[in-house]
């Protein structure tokens, strides 16, 4: 089902080496996306249950605001490279999405090679913070809950998007020397009459067929 293989890289084949890669990282990065929604139910959990406790019984949890904080690192940093596969981050295509592909892809390798730039930076930084606030045993201001770990998070959460940022260059460049070449490894993109399209036929259990190209 062409349809859900775009969705899903996991489900599809092919590609050679770049598009067993791809599947192998997108393996993780659902991981990663599954423990950060469940990390989300169990915050709305911990939620709920400070409101009753307090509430009815005049017992909060203690640390709650120190849980919050720590957890928000696993919320919304673990779902970075998922979102980037899915291609589910922001992005103004007003321009690019008029170019021809080989001048598409050409764009899009260019903002993959700024990306790369910046998340590496960010990468190594939040690195050398996580291991500074594990060497001083930096903690919470009121429970006194080491912070090392989700900062640890933040850093691996972030090598894990610039892994994926490397399979998108080899993606893009790949389709640079071919562009009606079918893609693997980079995000799908596709407006939003052919979205509802899609979801029209997920919804009735429909195969749909992948546009050539990627667009």
């Amino acid at each position: 089902m062409a349809g859900h293989e775009a969705a899903d890289p996991t489900l599809g084949s092919g590609g050679g080496a770049l598009g067993a890669i791809d599947r192998a990282v997108h393996h993780i990065e659902k991981l990663t996306s599954l423990l950060s929604g469940f990390g989300i139910f169990a915050l709305m959990i911990i939620g709920v249950a400070q409101v009753l406790l307090r509430k009815f019984l005049n017992l909060p949890i203690y640390g709650y605001i120190d849980i919050v904080e720590i957890m928000m690192s696993f919320l919304v940093f673990m779902g970075l490279a998922f979102t980037e596969r899915q291609g589910g981050h922001i992005r103004m295509e007003v321009f690019v999405s008029l170019l021809p592909k080989r001048a598409l892809w050409l764009f899009e390798t260019l903002s993959v090679l700024v990306a790369l730039f910046v998340v590496g930076v960010l990468t190594y930084y939040t690195g050398t913070h996580a291991w500074r606030s594990w060497s001083l045993g930096d903690s919470t201001m009121d429970a006194q809950i080491v912070l090392w770990p989700s900062k640890l998070v933040v850093c691996l959460s972030l090598g894990l998007l610039f892994v994926r940022l490397l399979i998108e260059l080899w993606g893009y460049l790949r389709l640079i020397v071919a562009p009606e070449a079918t893609p693997y490894g980079v995000p799908v993109l596709i407006d939003v009459e052919e979205q509802a399209r899609r979801d029209a036929a997920a919804a009735e259990g429909i195969a749909i067929d992948e546009p050539k190209g990627g667009r």
